[in-house]
């Protein structure tokens, strides 16, 4: 996933993440399926009435309006999301990081002509891939591109521990092991205290005092979650 870094109006710079074309043609094919659902609701809607057949297309040509400025109006009223994108998780921005205006949102749509309809989404996805923003041809022309909302989690999140804002650390020895030593090492005590496997600590206690070449009197289970916690404090420092 793609980065971008935009700045606001108080000078304050912010990596946001583009979404990718993946994410971007799922929720095409989602909002497709939306708008095809509604128009056949029409046609059967039609089909019930006793009216004639010019009748029949006068209020079809009323009641597609919705579908037609689909993506218009949803982005517009919920905050630059449609249907496809609200459930990828994806919304409509101005590269500065600002919402859109009705005016931005209206050259995307506008442009989707040619983005998606005319070129059978060729056109959109060639651009795409060349702009590195996650730009098509609607969003170059209104400022905009589309960023991914969900949470990217690093290994380091998931070794996250609370700290006190006060606290000490012990063993600046931990600094010897990498991010991935360290998960293993947190998984498996984590489900050992869980599970009451003593056994399975004392080994962690071992280890990690050959590798570091600690000497504590801290009791295994106290020695190894101190551990874990001064690697947290000594990471996040860096």
């Amino acid at each position: 996933m793609d980065q971008f870094q935009i700045e606001t109006a108080q000078n304050i710079t912010i990596n946001q993440n583009t979404s990718n074309l993946g994410e971007r043609m799922l929720a095409y094919i989602i909002d497709s399926f939306v708008i095809t659902v509604y128009i056949v609701l029409i046609f059967i809607l039609l089909a019930s009435l006793d009216i004639d057949l010019f009748d029949q297309w006068s209020y079809y040509l009323v009641l597609s309006l919705p579908a037609f400025l689909y993506y218009l109006l949803f982005e517009t009223f919920s905050d630059g999301k449609t249907i496809g994108k609200g459930i990828m998780s994806l919304r409509v921005v101005k590269l500065d990081g600002s919402k859109p205006s009705f005016a931005n949102y209206f050259v995307r749509w506008v442009l989707r002509i040619i983005d998606v309809s005319l070129t059978s989404g060729g056109a959109a996805v060639l651009t795409i891939l060349i702009r590195g923003k996650g730009q098509r041809i609607g969003d170059i022309a209104a400022g905009t591109t589309v960023i991914s909302e969900k949470k990217r989690v690093s290994l380091r999140d998931t070794l996250l521990r609370e700290l006190p804002e006060d606290y000490k650390p012990q063993f600046p020895q931990v600094t010897v092991f990498k991010d991935s030593e360290m998960q293993t090492v947190k998984e498996l005590f984590d489900k050992s205290r869980y599970n009451g496997n003593h056994n399975v600590i004392l080994s962690l206690d071992k280890r990690i005092k050959e590798v570091t070449g600690i000497n504590t009197t801290l009791k295994p289970v106290d020695f190894v979650d101190v551990v874990i916690k001064d690697y947290n404090y000594y990471t996040q420092k860096m």
